[in-house]
């Protein structure tokens, strides 16, 4: 009896994760083939609309090293159930037909994701800890593939309803999320109790491997953003429909997640990363010059950026794991390289928004 249940618990769990992964991606990515009619229904400028699609990004930076803290307090369980709680007030209020509720919407929908994203792996971790690869490119795939049906999608129901409905849809995704995730209320656990191994042993932002690890992390992060936010209106200027530009920027999601299938059990076996580190990188540059010189071959370029872009991604966080010699060094470089990470990333959008006004 009590192998069923467990089995049952394992499949409601897995099923629960996967449901917020969902999540993490598609309320912050389908704004992106409506933000014309956005534009234009409030009259914004173009820096204003690169402040629209910086935002989750800023709160991600804001919100990545606080959520470690967060979870201690209210427990693993209980934070994420808030975390989506506040994706569907984010979804709502964005959607609720002002310029404010449209930046403050946007700015809950960033909060609620970064409390997700860095929690997640943590959860997987301690639950999963013999399968941490086969969950965690289960997460990826469902992240990549939920983006691009919602950048699909998206067009067309805002065709039939306007693009504050198609939006305010969207939060049938988290509210799925939320019922899926009731049973893992009753669960009281934290995170494992600070050991003597869960401190840094390592001052990360003094240490030179951990700036490099938060550089690559950034600098990557930043072309892959600056797509997410700008590849469907650089698509319509050069001449595709917007449902068109809608299907490329589902591809572009897509794609990133078929690293994780990948590159996993590769990446541990290679004993450097220098050439694999370039070659993405590469990857993500002939993307865009692509994009920007031969736009009809645009789904070509969207899949090698999403390839590029996840697979750097993907040895970000192989980086440190690898790099770092017990968990609370982890735990310090991860939210050193992604508070940082994502405020560069967060330039990629508004700087792009000044250079085209």
């Amino acid at each position: 009896m009590s192998h069923t249940t467990n089995k049952w618990s394992s499949i409601i769990l897995v099923t629960g994760i996967l449901f917020i992964a969902i999540n993490l991606r598609v309320p912050f990515t389908a704004i992106a083939p409506v933000l014309e009619s956005i534009r234009h229904d409030f009259g914004l400028s173009i820096t204003a609309v690169g402040l629209l699609n910086s935002l989750p990004l800023l709160a991600f930076a804001a919100f990545s090293p606080l959520s470690a803290s967060i979870s201690h307090k209210y427990g693993l369980e209980r934070t994420l159930f808030g975390a989506l709680a506040v994706i569907s007030a984010g979804i709502l209020l964005r959607s609720t037909g002002s310029v404010w509720a449209l930046y403050g919407g946007t700015i809950l929908i960033g909060i609620g994701i970064a409390l997700g994203n860095v929690l997640l792996p943590g959860l997987i971790k301690r639950d999963f800890s013999g399968n941490v690869a086969s969950v965690t490119g289960a997460y990826s795939i469902t992240m990549g593939a939920a983006g691009a049906i919602g950048s699909a999608v998206v067009i067309p129901l805002t065709q039939s309803w306007g693009w504050n409905i198609a939006l305010a849809m969207l939060v049938i995704a988290p509210l799925l999320a939320l019922l899926l995730w009731l049973p893992q209320l009753k669960m009281k656990h934290q995170l494992p109790a600070a050991g003597e191994k869960t401190t840094a042993t390592v001052a990360v932002w003094r240490s030179p491997l951990a700036w490099q690890v938060t550089l690559f992390m950034g600098l990557n992060a930043m072309p892959f953003y600056v797509a997410v936010g700008w590849l469907p209106a650089i698509l319509t200027d050069s001449g595709l429909s917007s449902a068109q530009a809608g299907e490329v920027h589902g591809i572009l999601q897509l794609t990133t997640a078929i690293p994780g299938l990948i590159l996993a059990a590769t990446l541990r076996r290679l004993n450097d990363q220098k050439l694999a580190a370039a070659g993405v990188s590469l990857l993500t540059a002939v993307s865009f010059i692509g994009i920007l010189y031969l736009p009809a071959m645009a789904m070509l370029w969207a899949a090698l950026l999403g390839f590029g872009s996840g697979a750097s991604m993907m040895l970000g966080l192989t980086f440190i794991g690898l790099r770092t010699k017990n968990a609370g060094d982890a735990a310090a470089l991860s939210g050193m390289a992604q508070s940082i990470g994502y405020l560069m990333a967060a330039m990629g959008p508004l700087l792009l928004g000044k250079v085209q006004e």
